[in-house]
């Protein structure tokens, strides 16, 4: 039997390090690979966002991960979910027709591309990262209005 949410919690917490500076002054980067080197806290993590998702987000049709860390968790939990996998990766990175957006980071710039045909109209996504921060909702923002393929982020009107 699955450990209860608070200790799979605290399982998660004592598996990710803290690396003050990094990449650049004034940076607190939290580092999982503590996380994907232990298979029980890799399954606390993907049992977390499952139980997550199935209370608050019943219809889900694709996650959509985030370059790269994304692709970590994405595949996992949307096999979990019965659904499928998008990829969003830096830009020059996927084959055929792409639709991109440019975005500021907290130590740069980036662009994000999404192959333009993966999302269909109105299905409803789920973005998911290891954290959405300024480029990841910025992402967001650009699905939520359309601008980007033709779904809906889930939660969306």
């Amino acid at each position: 039997m699955a450990a209860e949410p608070e200790s799979k919690l605290q399982l998660v917490h004592r598996h990710i390090r803290a690396f003050p500076d990094f990449p650049k002054k004034g940076i607190l980067f939290r580092d999982i690979c503590p996380i994907l080197k232990d298979p029980a806290a890799l399954t606390a993590v993907i049992d977390l966002f499952e139980e997550h998702v199935r209370k608050n987000h019943q219809q889900v049709d694709l996650i959509v991960g985030l370059d790269a860390r994304g692709f970590l968790f994405g595949p996992l939990l949307a096999q979990r979910l019965g659904v499928g996998f998008v990829l969003v990766r830096k830009r020059g990175k996927l084959p055929g027709t792409t639709v991109s957006v440019a975005y500021d980071l907290e130590y740069g710039k980036a662009e994000a591309e999404i192959q333009e045909d993966s999302v269909a109209p109105g299905q409803k996504i789920l973005l998911i990262d290891d954290l959405l921060a300024t480029g990841a909702n910025c992402l967001f923002q650009r699905i939520h209005h359309g601008h980007l393929c033709g779904g809906l982020p889930h939660g969306s009107r």
